[in-house]
């Protein structure tokens, strides 16, 4: 199975419901419209001269060409690269020079941004007005309107890591690994096949999570509302006016519903609101559950492991909240045809509650990184099919996951392990507190030394003693933070979560 037949597949059953719409009225296409189009584009890409394989930058902001073009790369036998628009023009230079593109779509809005990009490639397509051939010139000109079939292994997609710095890393997925995906989102994320009068709202950017739930949707016949960014007020319209029923959010978008004083009145319409990409706090996961929507799920999954890795399902969420706290912490349960262990540094698997690296294995995992063969440090990431996440984690006898931090995160306090994340719960327990972030600073005495930086609420008082008494009943002394600070805002990555390269680099900068 490939994505184009998914596609071919869709129009012919669904015809003339409606697939995707954006923000106005006549911008919507059905079922049948949406397949056409895609395979107009595909061929229109093949007769610009592109072969099957070569890799295609795409450069656009939520829109329903954007879903277009995303399906029309990967059906063509293309490969595609989304470029995420937060990133900076040299992030965009450096992935494009990496994965040796030869093709370019990209949206008017960022034309002055990509003057050296477009240097380095062939063949150019713009969405709206510019010097090269438009989109909807590329439709109109293609001759072919029948897709070829793909081979499951054939690489559709060239995904890299959010926030690059220095040598990009590029996981390659194949159409298995996104059929994979669809039956895993599906099955354990979904709950089961979406009805006719379901409807997605893409409320995040579709480079990333949100990106995920098309495919299921299409399969399904369900529709598509995708909104081009996130703003709480154009959202809770789509749900009490539009009639979404699904989503998927990170934790900061939750935050910022909470604070926009959403109520269950607002999102009755919701079926699930899922939410990935970063921890949720068990306090802000209570307030969501309480004050937004009982129908709650978090799935795990990562760039080279596409996602759900694992599943924190609505019931779940219902036994956490009644009376087991500790599995709001869990990531949940791997999802169907997922492989997990936890592993010790020789590859050895650990018992149940001990904590070691996550390593998965399934249709899932990427084929391997883009040039890993001339790279020594990408080389090793897969191993007899397990990829090596670099998360660490401990499961518990029944199969849930706890994630403890990233290997890269884990702050060395005077020879003692500090699992940022643990901290960060305990600090979110705090009455006011909206945000956090703990690092690893280092010092003279202790090698390093914990800092916590956390935001508030609107119309909340925090001081910082009183975060350092909560953390002194809460956890042992040497995780306690030697610094607290209390900061208007923490800056955030292209994909919603809190940025901690940044701010370690401005505590780095403030200790020399």
């Amino acid at each position: 199975m490939d994505i184009g037949t998914l596609v071919t597949r869709a129009g012919h059953r669904f015809g003339d419901r409606i697939a995707v719409e954006g923000t106005d009225a006549g911008d919507r296409r059905t079922f049948a419209e949406l397949a056409d189009r895609v395979t107009r584009l595909a061929s229109g890409l093949l007769a610009l001269g592109l072969r099957p394989g070569d890799r295609v930058l795409d450069l656009q902001s939520n829109s329903t060409a954007y879903v277009e073009t995303d399906l029309a790369i990967r059906a063509a036998g293309l490969v595609r690269v989304a470029l995420n628009y937060r990133l900076h023009p040299s992030d965009w230079e450096r992935i494009a020079t990496d994965c040796r593109a030869r093709g370019l779509i990209y949206h008017e809005q960022f034309a002055d941004g990509i003057a050296a990009v477009r240097g380095q490639v062939e063949h150019v397509v713009v969405v709206g007005d510019g010097p090269e051939t438009s989109l909807d010139q590329l439709a109109e000109q293609a001759q072919s309107t029948v897709l070829p079939s793909r081979d499951p292994d054939d690489l559709c997609g060239l995904h890299y890591s959010s926030g690059t710095t220095g040598h990009p890393k590029g996981a390659q997925r194949t159409h298995r690994n996104w059929v994979s995906s669809v039956v895993n989102m599906t099955f354990d994320v979904l709950g089961g096949l979406p009805g006719p009068d379901d409807c997605y709202v893409h409320a995040g950017p579709v480079t990333h999570t949100s990106g995920l739930f098309v495919l299921p949707f299409l399969v399904a016949g369900a529709r598509q509302i995708v909104l081009p960014s996130w703003d709480p007020q154009t959202f809770l319209e789509a749900v009490g006016e539009r009639g979404a029923t699904h989503t998927a959010l990170v934790p900061t978008m939750v935050a910022r519903l909470l604070s926009a004083g959403a109520t269950r009145e607002d999102l009755a319409g919701l079926k699930m609101l899922g939410y990935a990409g970063a921890p949720m706090p068990p306090e802000q996961m209570r307030r969501a559950h309480d004050e937004l929507t009982p129908h709650l799920v978090q799935y795990y999954g990562l760039v080279e492991a596409i996602p759900p890795v694992t599943v924190l399902d609505a019931a779940d969420h219902a036994r956490g909240l009644a009376g087991e706290p500790e599995l709001l912490t869990s990531a949940g349960r791997p999802a169907l045809g997922v492989e997990l262990a936890v592993v010790d540094e020789d590859g050895r698997r650990v018992a149940p509650g001990e904590v070691g690296e996550v390593i998965t294995r399934g249709d899932h995992v990427m084929a391997s990184y883009y040039n890993a063969a001339e790279r020594t440090d990408l080389s090793k990431a897969v191993v007899d099919g397990w990829l090596h996440t670099g998360d660490l984690g401990r499961l518990s006898e029944d199969g849930h996951l706890w994630l403890v931090d990233r290997k890269g995160d884990m702050i060395i306090s005077g020879g003692y392990n500090i699992y940022p994340r643990e901290v960060e719960e305990v600090i979110a327990e705090v009455p006011g507190i909206d945000e956090v972030a703990v690092l690893g600073v280092k010092d003279p005495d202790w090698g390093q030394r914990v800092v916590a930086l956390v935001t508030t609420r609107a119309g909340s008082e925090v001081s910082t003693d009183a975060v350092r008494e909560h953390c002194a009943s809460r956890l042992a002394a040497y995780k306690k933070p030697k610094e607290v600070r209390v900061v208007e805002e923490l800056p955030l990555n292209s994909t919603g979560k809190i940025a901690k390269k940044v701010l370690r680099a401005q505590l780095e900068e403030e200790h020399r």
